[in-house]
């Protein structure tokens, strides 16, 4: 399927691993010109060689620590007419209410929750000042599936949703279209090295983290891929008239919960 999305310019956040950087490919295979912004240069600028060399796209870095708001003034004066913002990067830490002090929740929440809030208003401002754009949460699944013990994760998540849906829910009267994903289990490096932890201190051994998947759906969580290919669709034209809506990526699990 063609998503029409060839000449178009994606600002992807948190790019330089997991879902972010996957994204960033599918995004490059259907012809999008890309900047890419996250914490780590090195990582950032070897995938973006890689994006120019396999599909020929153009790609910027942008090496940014999103929490600073300088830096975030810096990348946005630095980047201009976005037509697709995917908001990524997040690194929300486990806990319960009591393992998760104020200073490391607020530190959270500076990247994960307002990170997106700020992006979004500089972003969706020059969209509307154009008449066209996207935007695009990916968010997570603890969201609806609250956790005690990720309570910040769950709290933050479920405020994004609401955001989600609250800007969405009037957006395309401005010609923008504001959508979210919210993964469940994904194989991403960060949750493979969870599981191995827990498969440590569970199992005595970190190479049988696959029996911690054994209970989910199709026994494996989500590749990057499947959730990267959502995003592209809901960013791409070929979903012009969903806006305000969160799509779950989870095989099933919140359905059941």
């Amino acid at each position: 399927m063609d998503l029409k999305l060839r000449g178009k310019t994606a600002l992807v956040t948190g790019a330089s691993r997991g879902i972010g950087a996957v994204t960033a490919e599918v995004l490059a295979e259907e012809g999008c010109a890309l900047h890419l912004a996250a914490r780590s240069a090195a990582a950032l600028d070897a995938l973006g060689e890689r994006l120019r060399n396999a599909y020929g796209t153009h790609v910027r870095t942008h090496a940014v620590d999103l929490r600073d708001g300088e830096q975030l003034t810096a990348l946005t004066a630095s980047v201009s007419e976005v037509d697709i913002l995917v908001n990524n990067a997040g690194d929300i830490p486990g806990g319960t209410i009591d393992a998760i002090d104020e200073a490391t929740w607020r530190h959270a929440w500076d990247l994960k929750v307002f990170g997106y809030v700020n992006l979004t208003r500089v972003f969706y401002a020059e969209m509307k000042s154009r008449g066209h754009g996207v935007i695009v949460n990916n968010i997570g699944s603890a969201g609806e599936r609250v956790d005690g013990r990720y309570i910040a994760g769950s709290s933050g998540n479920a405020a994004l949703m609401a955001f989600t849906r609250a800007l969405g829910g009037r957006s395309l009267a401005d010609g923008i279209r504001v959508v979210g994903v919210n993964p469940g289990p994904v194989a991403t490096d960060r949750v493979i090295g969870h599981l191995k932890g827990r498969a440590r201190t569970e199992l005595g051994d970190e190479d049988r983290y696959l029996e911690l998947t054994a209970g989910y759906p199709l026994g494996r969580p989500a590749t990057p891929r499947e959730v990267a290919d959502l995003i592209a669709f809901l960013a791409s034209e070929r979903s012009a008239y969903t806006s305000g809506a969160v799509f779950t990526v989870d095989g099933g699990l919140s359905a059941t919960a």
